[in-house]
């Protein structure tokens, strides 16, 4: 029997200061400040708490020369306190920022969204085989000079993508989508290996999981095909706060670390940094526990997307406890029982059946049980239960987020239940209804799509994003967009019904889909504004 179980995929080593991501190393834990760069103390000490609390490489944003310059006194004081964290420089629209921060800290991030095209304007929307090459020349151009720098002093680059700030031409060709995403990043990927430049990062990001983990996996079958092996960077982009946010980022990063993909982490959350460090080392614990397990899994091929679509109500995915009962027809699933286990589905045709596996690699086991029924024609509804007892409320929910979400992304459960004797059935209904939220299998409460916040913020992203929650929770299905800044703004809430984006000190913009319809409120009435345009759109009910 050909098994299979953890494998990483095989990257390039790059050095970030001290630290070193892919190749054999561990998984770097990553965050970014919300202070504004140019306060320094400020910043200083929000990297240092970051660093304390766990964090291996720390990120500011650096929207303009001057706040690019002064990140050397930024790293100048965190060193003399005995710091060593590498840090990172977040630019966008700004090469200048860009050549002035490579020389100052140890990573510079850039967006191939912005950094050559202006921002989308959608004035261009056509173009010629001659005018497409000569824009992809105009890369080359513009890149090379920083990557010249980057040589000089030893600075590594990140590539980052978010889904919605994709340029125009490559919405031209591509529209606003995975391929687009992939394509955005290989065009610079190219021209970095064409000057033999390899320190690269690449990031790939989107607030939806569905998006997000899709197009991680198609962007390293894109470098595999072209003999790139550059580390990535994963992350759920604008996940929110709390038990969402955390939920999100660990579904999304959880899954595909699972499969091996991935060098480095960042939990994006919409509170202080420093509380990003922990839930990401909790993912990380639980992928170690995977990677330990000995478990000889039955290799399997992924399922063709319309083979796997549910089988319960052809769309709805339901929760045992909530919707239904326990299925009579249960498999304990080991490996050595694999081929047993399916001779007995064999047995009951299109009976319901619930499937435990008790073992750390337990939903890999899982995985490749339903995708051989699967194959093999046979319809059994399948309804997956984990079991997580003696583990704290958030661990359990990191554990079930990554190990339900890796099979619901794939649409090869048709029922879930978490099992946990220290939680309230209450509490894992819950917890199962918000994973499936998290993997869109089935929406029951309002999205929030809300971006942490970073030194571009100009308003008190964190107590709007609770006020906000607070007036709007009720909104079944509805998904808001509160967004620190507009570059994280009507792009990057792609797909968000309404969005509440910063546009400068005390003030706030508000969006229908991707139209600003209110420009510079100020904040104490921006929330009755984004009620009211709610209710005018006919998308408002009063709570019960």
């Amino acid at each position: 029997m050909r098994t299979e179980g953890y494998r990483r995929r095989p990257t390039w080593e790059v050095s970030i200061g001290n630290v070193k991501i892919g190749g054999s190393n561990p998984v770097a834990v990553q965050s970014m400040t919300s202070t504004s760069t140019m306060d320094t103390p400020g910043s200083v000490a929000q990297v240092e708490r970051i660093a304390d609390a766990g964090g291996d490489i720390v990120r500011l944003t650096a929207q303009g020369v001057r706040e690019a310059v002064n990140l050397t006194d930024i790293r100048d004081a965190v060193r003399a306190d005995g710091y060593t964290v590498p840090l990172v420089a977040d630019i966008h629209f700004n090469p200048k920022a860009a050549f002035e921060a490579a020389a100052r800290v140890e990573k510079v991030r850039i967006n191939p969204g912005n950094f050559v095209d202006p921002g989308r304007v959608f004035k261009k929307i056509n173009y010629t085989p001659e005018e497409y090459a000569e824009e992809i020349r105009k890369i080359d151009t513009a890149l090379l000079p920083l990557l010249d720098i980057c040589k000089e002093h030893g600075t590594a680059l990140r590539i980052g993508v978010n889904h919605g700030s994709l340029s125009d031409r490559i919405m031209s060709r591509y529209g606003d989508t995975p391929e687009g995403m992939v394509e955005s990043a290989m065009e610079f990927l190219r021209v970095c290996l064409a000057h033999d430049f390899r320190d690269v990062v690449i990031s790939i990001k989107a607030s939806n999981v569905v998006v997000m983990t899709r197009t991680v996996r198609l962007m390293a079958e894109a470098m595999d095909a072209e003999g790139m092996h550059f580390p990535l960077h994963l992350g759920v982009t604008e996940a929110g706060d709390a038990e969402d946010g955390r939920i999100k980022s660990a579904t999304g990063i959880g899954s595909l670390l699972m499969d091996g993909l991935g060098d480095t982490i960042r939990v994006s959350l919409t509170e202080n940094p420093e509380n990003e460090i922990e839930p990401a080392r909790a993912i990380l614990a639980h992928i170690a526990e995977v990677a330990a397990d000995p478990t000889p899994v039955p290799a399997s091929e992924p399922l063709d997307t319309d083979a796997a679509k549910s089988l319960w109500d052809g769309q709805v995915t339901k929760v045992i406890g909530l919707d239904m009962d326990k299925p009579a027809f249960s498999i304990d699933l080991t490996a050595e029982g694999f081929e047993e286990a399916v001779s007995e589905v064999k047995s009951h045709p299109g009976e319901a059946v619930a499937v435990k596996a008790a073992n750390p690699a337990g939903a890999l086991l899982v995985r490749s049980f339903v995708r051989r029924l699967r194959g093999e024609g046979l319809t059994n509804p399948i309804a997956v239960i984990f079991n997580y007892d003696g583990k704290d409320a958030e661990t359990t929910a990191i554990k079930a987020s990554i190990d339900l979400g890796s099979l619901l992304l794939e649409g090869l459960a048709d029922a879930v239940a978490v099992e946990n004797s220290l939680l309230s059935a209450d509490e894992l209904v819950r917890l199962s209804l918000n994973i499936l939220q998290a993997t869109r299998r089935r929406i029951t409460k309002t999205e929030y799509i809300a971006c942490p916040g970073c030194g571009r913020t100009l308003y008190d992203l964190h107590t709007a994003l609770k006020e906000i929650k607070a007036a709007t929770s009720h909104l079944k299905g509805l998904k808001i967009g509160v967004m620190g800044c507009i570059v994280n703004g009507p792009g990057e809430m792609a797909d968000a019904d309404y969005g509440y984006v910063g546009a400068g000190v005390g003030r706030v913009s508000l969006y229908k889909g991707k139209e600003c319809v209110m420009k510079n409120l100020p904040t104490d009435e921006a929330i009755p504004a984004l009620i009211e345009l709610i209710r005018r759109n006919g998308d408002w009910k009063d709570p019960e």
